[in-house]
């Protein structure tokens, strides 16, 4: 019976984990996904109203199922990843690739975390000129943000220490962005970035950590679930 249980969860993750291939072109029940994934990952289930009734839910899962196998807790902790930093299967894998492959002196997972957080996108949600990663997504793409003075139209553009990051000049008074300088005296700044809201404008002045930003999931898991 237990083994028929295991066996059905992860039936049940595996097509979640196919209908989550492309995160970026997710037009599914996102509240159903992230309850399912257990976190946050989409704008509209960050309320209190759902971290209420996601752990409701955990908490009726423990009742009725058995223990969650290895390779279902690896693959959840992928999905919760990939979903939150909204990327298709194949771009997040090759996050993976670069992470496992690399020769400095740098353990895999934080590797992996720093790609992921040194994202165009990412920093710019991390700067807080948007709510979500989707919207700072969005927001590179219509290209209101320029790096090293130059506008970049590319999400997934890479970052490095010393890059500055501004907001493009004839978007400063762009809705989105009005009033922004009184709304980021309310947002921490991660470490590893600084930003000057009356230039709007900010720069990576070290890279980032686990400790300085938190990871999005378990990235040895995740690691693990590619490697197995």
């Amino acid at each position: 019976m237990r083994l028929r249980r295991n066996l059905t969860g992860c039936k049940r993750l595996v097509t979640l984990d196919y209908s989550l291939t492309n995160a970026s072109m997710i037009t599914g029940p996102r509240y159903k996904i992230a309850k399912r994934l257990g976190v946050s990952v989409f704008e509209k289930a960050q309320t209190q109203k759902f971290a209420i009734s996601a752990d409701r839910s955990a908490k009726n899962k423990k009742k009725g199922r058995g223990r969650q196998s290895e390779f279902g807790k690896q693959m959840l902790e992928k999905q919760k990843v990939r979903v939150t930093y909204g990327l298709p299967e194949k771009q997040f894998r090759n996050y993976v690739n670069k992470a496992l492959s690399t020769v400095h002196k740098v353990k895999p997972s934080d590797r992996l975390h720093e790609l992921l957080e040194l994202r165009l996108d990412n920093v710019v949600w991390r700067l807080g000129l948007a709510k979500t990663r989707r919207g700072a997504r969005q927001m590179v793409a219509h290209g209101h943000v320029t790096v090293g003075g130059k506008k970049s139209r590319v999400p997934s553009q890479m970052v490095n220490v010393g890059d500055v990051i501004a907001v493009r000049e004839g978007s400063k008074e762009h809705g989105v962005l009005v009033g922004f300088a009184d709304r980021f005296a309310e947002r921490p700044l991660p470490s590893w970035l600084t930003w000057d809201p009356k230039k709007m404008e900010g720069s990576v002045v070290e890279r980032p950590t686990m400790s300085s930003a938190d990871p999005a999931g378990d990235l040895v898991a995740v690691l693990s679930f590619y490697t197995r």
